[in-house]
């Protein structure tokens, strides 16, 4: 009764290959994405110059960031408890409290580099100084992944701390 022919098979195969198409692209991008990340992070020519750096060309983040986020001042309560504490136990909080610790040109003590010891822009996006200098965007982490999180927003510390990770954090 309907003389209409199927549609040739291309038709169907159109959405398809979009589909494939996008399946292969996006994870390549997203490991070259990480990959680049990853470079960044060991770029030995990059040292950390603390939040107050970043200020001049991001002023809205900077401020974003002092206002909003509990990370700008999350070194009160490890000043707090400081005198209360062994080193070892000082030295575990230094890790997620501190921009840098335990990293070439990180933070060190309050006394030393006052400027890392809060949880800063460069815990994120990592050592700022190639970037400050030049303002290429090639030079920091423009977008920095979950994983890189992982190190203090875990389930441990989550557990024992009853906090949140928090991706923006008040910044962005």
């Amino acid at each position: 009764m309907y003389s209409a022919a199927p549609p040739p098979r291309a038709y169907f195969l159109c959405p398809l290959s979009i589909v494939l198409f996008f399946s292969l692209l996006v994870p390549a991008a997203y490991f070259l994405f990480l990959a680049r990340n990853a470079a960044l992070a060991a770029d030995p020519a990059a040292t950390y110059i603390g939040t107050a750096a970043c200020r001049e060309c991001h002023e809205q983040e900077y401020n974003n960031f002092i206002r909003y986020s509990k990370k700008a001042h999350s070194n009160e309560s490890v000043l707090k408890m400081r005198s209360k504490l062994t080193r070892e136990e000082l030295e575990g909080c230094y890790h997620c409290h501190t921009t840098g610790y335990g990293q070439k040109g990180g933070f060190v003590s309050y006394e030393k580099t006052p400027q890392l010891g809060d949880v800063g822009c460069e815990t994120c996006h990592g050592p700022g100084s190639e970037h400050a200098e030049t303002g290429d965007t090639d030079e920091i982490k423009r977008q920095p992944t979950v994983e890189s999180c992982l190190a203090c927003h875990n389930a441990e510390r989550i557990q024992n701390f009853n906090f949140r990770p928090l991706r923006y954090s008040g910044a962005h």
